[in-house]
């Protein structure tokens, strides 16, 4: 790779240019590919199409890979949810080419490790470890993550930000427009400038990694000692704004997981759906980022889960209030449905809307996770939720274009998408309606790590009473 290649552009007119070569190179190639097709054959049609959106995908991969701020998170989401902007014959050729920025993105020279480690930390690297890998063991959209040794042997993951990742992020974000046209699938039909206010405060909470830091040592506290949830410890000492060192967890890839037994899927499937919506409950604080670079199987069953940069707190208001809706849901009631939802701030005018037709696009979003029954989460069901959330051409459009996305539900609505397309790859199968359950309503535990983790809970000092609600108790 060259030098100009490993260059990030952090100029607005250079970044709105890349993303908006990608959007445009795609859809002329696109349509090139169409009209020479004319006339042709139906096979040679397919390979005319199918070479065409290939080479789309790589320019995407190489365009988006390289700025490794905002618009390559977009490129990371895109490459395990099924969005709108992809033609639905071509999603698996453009999957497969993003998956690439999952893990990987261009990587950075160690002369500008090395210079933003000492910057920071301001002593020598080989005075602070004992060693230091210099190739990096993964990277992703702002920073790269190094192996090292401690002096007193712990073995660490270092991560290191970008230099000038933060001026490439402003950039970005003062495209949230163009950004947003990439990302309809997690902000369908939202007011656009509330969303880029919360996008631009949750990024920019991104780049501080002492804020990460916090959020991991929230997450480390809360479930340490934890039957199959692990999260990694912080070293507090040696993390700074552009740095943050935490303890290094072996493990398998998510990737791993598509081999395994589905025995095995379900109960990875059910642990990733524990911590996500759990937390939420437990801790009234969730990881907004599901996607399955985040995640290692550790020997011995537990998961260990990996980046906290984009997380979000809720306030018990908030959370009554989803529950009410959720309550009206199941119990069948259109108008309390459509009242809750009204009172969340998805409905601005609720007369303008069929509350039997709302109830019907819920149930079809949620209807997963609100069904007492197993349930199987494939790729047919998760593509069924994408569309009815955002694709024109749904049946629920009519309800859709009457909808709005709370700026302060985003994050929320971002992880669901991010858990449901997980558990999807897994093809888990669990009786999601009774886990959750667990935490709206006090019920049983619906499964043995039900039982274990209420057991963990509980020796910790958290009563199983219900919380939240109109119907609380204490």
């Amino acid at each position: 790779m060259s030098k100009e290649d490993n260059t990030i552009p952090t100029g607005r007119v250079r970044r709105t240019a890349k993303v908006a070569r990608v959007i445009g190179a795609s859809g002329a190639g696109y349509a090139g590919a169409r009209a020479r097709s004319v006339g042709r054959g139906e096979e040679a049609k397919t390979e005319q199409l199918d070479r065409a959106h290939m080479e789309a995908a790589e320019r995407m991969v190489d365009a988006l890979g390289s700025m490794k701020g905002a618009a390559m998170k977009i490129g990371q989401l895109a490459s395990f949810i099924d969005t709108d902007f992809l033609p639905p014959e071509y999603r698996e050729l453009y999957q497969e080419k993003l998956s690439k920025l999952r893990d990987s993105a261009p990587p950075m020279p160690w002369k500008e490790v090395k210079a933003v480690l000492e910057d920071e930390l301001e002593e020598p690297v080989d005075e602070l470890f004992e060693e230091f890998e210099q190739e990096a063991a993964a990277a992703a959209s702002i920073g790269q993550v190094h192996r090292a040794l401690l002096p007193d042997g712990r073995k660490v993951a270092v991560k290191v930000q970008y230099p000038k990742v933060a001026k490439a992020l402003e950039a970005d974000l003062q495209n949230a427009g163009m950004i947003l046209r990439l990302a309809k699938a997690i902000a369908p039909g939202l007011d656009a400038r509330a969303a880029a206010r919360e996008l631009r405060e949750r990024v920019l909470e991104e780049l501080d990694y002492e804020y990460e830091a916090q959020n991991q040592r929230t997450f480390a506290r809360a479930y340490r000692g934890h039957p199959f949830i692990y999260v990694p410890d912080v070293i507090t000492r040696l993390s700074r704004r552009r740095v943050l060192v935490t303890e290094w967890v072996e493990g398998e890839s998510f990737e791993t997981a598509r081999d395994l037994s589905q025995e095995e899927r379900d109960r990875i499937g059910e642990i990733i759906y524990r911590f996500y919506y759990g937390s939420i409950y437990h801790l009234q604080h969730f990881n907004a980022d599901a996607h399955p670079g985040n995640y290692l199987l550790m020997e011995g069953g537990k998961v260990a889960f990996l980046d906290f940069g984009m997380t979000k707190q809720l306030d018990k208001e908030q959370i009554e209030l989803e529950i009410a809706a959720l309550e009206a849901a199941f119990e069948g009631d259109p108008e309390r449905l459509r009242s809750a939802l009204q009172d969340l701030g998805f409905l601005a005018n609720p007369k303008r809307i069929d509350a039997e037709r709302l109830m019907e696009h819920v149930k079809e979003v949620g209807g997963w996770y609100m069904e007492d029954r197993e349930l199987t989460i494939d790729s047919e069901l998760v593509m069924r939720v994408i569309s009815a959330s955002s694709d024109p051409r749904s049946e629920f459009f009519d309800v859709m274009r009457r909808e709005n996305l709370p700026a302060n539900e985003m994050m929320g609505r971002r992880m669901e998408a991010g858990v449901l397309a997980v558990l999807g790859q897994l093809h888990a199968t669990r009786n999601w309606w009774r886990i959750g359950r667990e935490w709206w309503f006090c019920g049983e535990p619906a499964t043995e790590l039900g039982r274990e983790e209420w057991a963990y809970f509980e020796s910790k000092g958290e009563k199983r009473v219900r919380k939240f609600g109109a119907r609380a108790t204490t």
